[in-house]
């Protein structure tokens, strides 16, 4: 009786609990015929007739609290067979303090916001997000929990008014827009957002508690959607661009045209393609003097790669750097040869992509691509003839994912990555189960994966198969937070030829606890304290590779700064398997202690600063590194914005490898020096039109001053015949000032003037300015290029023909 009466009691305490956590605010929205226009006005007679959803709650930083009544904000949604409508007012007892900096699109920069957050499928998991600053700027991403893609845009309209109690927002988002089911009856998830920059305090509609560790399920409801008959999902995008590019080599013109096409095979999946891609104005690469043994990793800035992508980046194997990245091999010349060009980038023939999810919670996502035959030029030194090597064949890169979602926070995924490369080149193929489980109130969670990746060399190597696999567990809700999980990778895993992955043959445990304050107190708006525990061992030696432990915090002041510091401790000696680039061979890692201390100070103010000085401490006290960090920005007014960063470190007699000698393994004793120099300057015409100028001048040496052959047991010994290797010393310059302006719904004209130059050179002067000289006379690169991107809606055809 009383095992029984126990056991009614807990489910009672647990139904409560869960009932607490479901709560969601109700609105109740209606179908119009009349015709909105979207103009901050609000003065169709419509709009009198929609439900209100009002009481706003505190996100940040005092989460829970109730908005005051002279920053009410009321909203309002309509909708017919083509959109959804929303009119928000956001009152204000201070109108004239709305701060309302001009941005480019997909930037906040100093600004009030107002946002709406759709999941179409109501299952807590995937929100579409449209904002609006008080400038007019539109912002919109994909969000997923802890992740938000603001490369994907989508097409919608939008108008704000400051006025005499605040300022209004009007939108209309067309379905094209949004991912739902086809079910007559809908209930959308969706919350409201809005953010009073000065006095940096964020509001939603429904509240959003931060004891819970899941953010997403926290949403209100959308009912009153029914037999909506959205238009096809047919748009085209044509573009043409023309580039001139000029150099010591002299000028070269080029005229590029393709398109782009995105289809909604049906109301929740959609297809996207590229025929002869253009990527020629994307963001440039910040080039390293990299030193190390694993490859330098570049963020992903081709938009067809980057936009709605989200679903395939799970477990982590794909870097869509790969298409259209290096080639797979490099060619080598014979006795009288020279290799006058081995390309580095191969040419991407068409692309395509097709992602949804079904209205069981089923998201399936394929991503295709092709890349051309590749070749590199080779010389014969004494004939003069030459030939052509291939390097590339034509390749097939493909990604298929299968996600199911649950229980509105929970997923279980498959995901495949294939590339087949014809002839006998090198094929890849790697598979993952990746899963993610929550409790029911959000607050406890595990996730893992298993990978498997299988190499088919062809030529004289064996195959190789290989397992990748990670389970963790923790708690994600609430003022303290933990977890713990352990990884193995074995020594063949190998996803590199679509994903990135630069160590293996290794088994890893950790922990994690962390406490945070959920409401402002008396000396902090914000405050996080956390503590890190890891360790690593080599497989085949079970020796440790790495062990770190290391405190943080993080706060925000209550005049707004941000302050954080922390402190690494690599308490024992370990072993560097990667550093001798011989397999089993290693090189000792002595014990160190590494810091900083981090203030940026509140970006509210006109002008602003951050500030990180660092310490890195070896126990071979000769051995050091230091740096700083200076990056002031000044704001002249609303549309004009300066910031500037400055990075310089230091490191004295740093260690590693330079070549090798019969059986023996150098090492060289550098003294190694970086300084970056980066601008930034933006100036906004109007919501849809920017100026902007970017400049990186990046310069790093590596001055050798003894060298040192590896012994078997990883230790250093001095060497004083090697004389193979010089001094490396270089310096590369960017140079973008472009112009941008969305002259129609997701229409753009881009014009941009870039230059660039890259200088490598073994002799090492320590004055700047001789550097920057020798950058410039190393062959300037300039390019002036024009593109022109138009999109054409399938339904305007169709209505005008």
């Amino acid at each position: 009786m009383h095992l029984r009466f126990s056991q009614i009691l807990f489910a009672f305490i647990l139904l409560l609990s869960i009932d607490g956590f479901c709560q969601k605010k109700t609105l109740v929205t209606k179908k119009i015929s009349e015709n909105i226009s979207i103009d901050g006005k609000f003065d169709e007679e419509i709009w009198s007739t929609a439900q209100v959803a009002t009481d706003f709650v505190m996100y940040e930083p005092d989460n829970g609290k109730p908005i005051s009544y002279e920053k009410r904000t009321e909203v309002k949604v309509l909708y017919n067979n083509d959109a959804i409508y929303i009119a928000a007012t956001l009152y204000d007892d201070e109108p004239d303090k709305i701060l309302k900096e001009m941005t480019q699109r997909d930037y906040f920069g100093t600004t009030d916001d107002f946002a709406v957050f759709i999941n179409g499928f109501n299952d807590g998991q995937q929100d579409f997000r449209f904002y609006v600053t008080a400038a007019g700027v539109q912002l919109d991403c994909l969000s997923t929990e802890g992740n938000d893609d603001y490369s994907w845009d989508a097409i919608w309209d939008s108008e704000v008014a400051i006025t005499e109690f605040g300022w209004v927002v009007e939108m209309k988002i067309p379905y094209a827009a949004l991912r739902f089911s086809n079910d007559e009856k809908q209930t959308w998830g969706i919350n409201f957002w809005r953010d009073i920059k000065r006095d940096r305090q964020k509001y939603t509609w429904n509240p959003i508690s931060l004891k819970v560790g899941s953010l997403m399920p926290q949403t209100g409801q959308l009912d009153g959607i029914e037999n909506i008959k959205p238009p096809t999902r047919l748009f085209f995008i044509p573009y043409s661009s023309y580039y001139a590019e000029s150099n010591q080599n002299g000028t070269e013109n080029t005229f590029k045209a393709g398109l782009d096409i995105k289809y909604g095979i049906n109301d929740s999946f959609t297809l996207d393609a590229i025929l002869v891609p253009d990527f020629g104005q994307t963001v440039y690469d910040n080039v390293v003097l990299n030193l190390g043994p694993f490859e330098q990793q570049f963020n992903e800035n081709r938009p067809f790669f980057t936009e709605g992508i989200d679903l395939f980046t799970k477990g982590n194997l794909l870097y869509s750097r790969r298409i259209g990245g290096v080639p797979s091999t490099y060619a080598y010349g014979e006795t009288d040869d020279e290799v006058a060009l081995n390309p580095s980038a191969i040419n991407i023939i068409n692309a395509t992509k097709v992602s949804g999810r079904t209205s069981g919670g089923l998201g399936i996502g394929v991503l295709n691509a092709v890349t051309e035959k590749t070749y590199a030029t080779i010389n014969n030194t004494i004939t003069g003839e030459k030939r052509e090597v291939l390097v590339e064949p034509l390749t097939n890169y493909n990604v298929l994912v299968l996600d199911q979602r649950f229980n509105q926070n929970s997923s279980v995924s498959f995901v495949n990555t294939n590339v087949l490369r014809a002839g006998e080149f090198r094929d890849a193929n790697v598979s993952a189960i990746v899963y993610d489980l929550n409790t029911k109130d959000n607050k406890f969670n595990l996730l893992g994966d298993f990978k498997y990746s299988f190499i088919n060399e062809y030529q004289d190597y064996d195959n190789r198969q290989g397992i990748n696999s990670s389970i963790q567990v923790g708690k994600r809700g609430g003022v303290w937070r933990y977890n713990t999980g352990v990884q193995y990778i074995s020594d063949d895993y190998d996803s590199n030829d679509m994903g990135i992955l630069n160590m293996n043959n290794y088994h890893s445990v950790y922990a994690n606890l962390s406490y945070r304050i959920l409401n402002p107190n008396a000396n902090f708006n914000t405050f996080k304290i956390s503590t890190h525990y890891y360790s690593e061992f080599q497989n085949t030696t079970g020796r440790l590779q790495r062990a770190t432990m290391d405190i943080d915090f993080s706060s925000t002041t209550k005049k707004n700064d941000f302050i954080g510091a922390a402190i690494y401790i690599h308490p024992f000696e370990a072993y560097d398997f990667y550093e001798p680039r011989v397999a089993e061979r290693f090189s000792i890692i002595p014990r160190y202690i590494y810091s900083n201390i981090y203030f940026s100070s509140n970006y509210n103010r006109k002008f602003a600063v951050d500030v990180i000085p660092e310490l890195n401490i070896t126990e071979e006290k000769d051995r050091i590194a230091y740096g700083l960090t200076v990056a002031p920005r000044y704001r002249f007014n609303n549309k004009f914005l300066i910031n500037y960063n400055f990075f310089i470190n230091r490191f004295n007699n740093d260690r590693g490898w330079v070549g090798y000698t019969s059986d023996d393994i150098i090492f060289g004793q550098r003294e190694r020096r970086t300084i970056i120099n980066t601008l930034g300057m933006k100036y906004s015409l109007n919501p849809k039109m920017t100026i902007n100028l970017s400049a990186r001048y990046y310069w790093s040496y590596a001055d050798y001053n003894q060298y040192l052959t590896l012994q078997n047991d990883g230790s250093l010994t001095t060497n004083s015949n090697f004389t193979e290797f010089e001094d490396s010393n270089f310096s590369t310059w960017n140079f973008d000032l472009s112009y941008s302006w969305w002259f129609a719904p997701g229409s753009q004209i881009s014009v941009l003037y870039r230059n660039n130059a890259t200088d490598f050179r073994t002799d090492i002067d320590n004055t700047i300015s001789k550097n920057f000289k020798n950058l410039f006379e190393n062959n300037l690169n300039n390019i002036f290029s024009v593109s022109i991107r138009y999109f054409i809606d399938y339904n305007t055809i169709k209505n005008k023909f």
